[in-house]
């Protein structure tokens, strides 16, 4: 296996920040991971942009996931700009499987759009 881009281990790297609970409850440092045209499908279907997730994240009233562990990431660059990320997490035993999108900005690579789809039982995970 060959070593990431640099493009992909940032984008990577990034990521797993967005995992931190104490990133997660942070605006300041929200701002700097999303996009201004950030998009989400959560778990549940909704549809969130860059402030109802911050709004929401930073909620102290609003319920916590857990932490969230994340296993068989993978990135791709796609091109000079744009980075595709997939990986699982598992959080209290709810299990995602979750796409990224990093875009490259003048600021630096920021999460573009995000998806999570809820799994059970994976039949084609790797072995």
């Amino acid at each position: 296996m060959t070593d990431p881009s640099p493009a992909v281990a940032t984008a990577v790297e990034s990521e797993l920040r967005l995992l931190d609970p104490v990133v997660r409850a942070s605006a300041d440092v929200l701002v700097t991971l999303l996009h201004p045209d950030f998009r989400e499908i959560g778990t549940s279907g909704r549809l969130w942009e860059r402030d109802s997730i911050i709004a929401m994240l930073t909620d102290p009233a609003a319920p916590r996931p857990g932490p969230l562990t994340a296993s068989r990431m993978r990135g791709d660059q796609l091109a000079p700009d744009l980075v595709h990320l997939t990986f699982d997490t598992e959080s209290k035993g709810l299990r995602s499987h979750r796409s990224s999108l990093w875009r490259l900005t003048a600021s630096g690579w920021l999460l573009w759009f995000h998806q999570a789809t809820p799994f059970v039982d994976d039949p084609f995970a790797e072995v």
